[in-house]
């Protein structure tokens, strides 16, 4: 899918109050800039922010950042009616970084919908990848657990095999989560495969 240019997507960012422009000042104090102890959430290649907006509604008592690496989608999540919520922020950046400006301060890693990344040469580059899951074991606060969605069999094939691997247990996993009963908050591409009747894989795994 084409990437679509947002003029003026940058000062768009820095004027809302759901930014943070440089993330690093807040590594291992996110909690003070929520100003309160509740446990963060994370995800990662938040889109234009339904899922982590629904779920900061939700979940009041829970603090939620969502990191998006290009200007022109985040910008959509911050031009959203989210200025009533005080529990989620956005942060621009690349997944690769995410050591820069997080310490040991996450409860759950969402992965929704992650670019899946088909050929073989390009398999370091999936958020499943061995070098990004030990980049995660800096950021969980305890227990580790992430959450993951996608409607790509290849890449939850890849994942599944990588987070047991990697000393995940797989505790909830499904082959259609529109038809299992598992609690789902829904994101854009999700409403939209859904839709079309595709399959939408899920896995829930967790690491002491």
């Amino acid at each position: 899918m084409r990437l679509r240019n947002v003029k003026n997507a940058k000062d768009i960012l820095l004027s809302s109050s759901k930014f943070v422009s440089d993330p690093s000042v807040y590594k291992n104090r996110w909690n003070d800039y929520f100003q309160n102890d509740n446990p963060i959430c994370l995800e990662i290649g938040t889109g234009k922010g339904q899922f982590l907006i629904n779920m900061a509604r939700s979940n009041p008592d829970i603090n939620f950042i969502g990191i998006e690496r290009y200007e022109s989608v985040l910008v959509r999540a911050v031009q959203k009616e989210i200025d009533d919520l005080a529990n989620i922020v956005f942060i621009c950046g690349d997944a690769k970084n995410i050591t820069d400006f997080l310490g040991k301060e996450i409860e759950v890693l969402y992965l929704n919908f992650s670019d899946p990344w088909p050929k073989k040469r390009h398999s370091n580059r999936r958020l499943t990848a061995d070098n990004f899951l030990k980049c995660y074991d800096d950021i969980f606060k305890d227990l580790k657990r992430i959450v993951l969605k996608t409607d790509n069999a290849g890449l939850f094939s890849f994942s599944l095999e990588n987070l047991s691997k990697n000393g995940y247990v797989l505790n909830k996993v499904s082959l259609d989560l529109a038809h299992d009963d598992i609690f789902n908050v829904l994101t854009e591409y999700e409403e939209r495969f859904m839709a079309l009747g595709k399959a939408i894989y899920y896995v829930d795994a967790t690491k002491s």
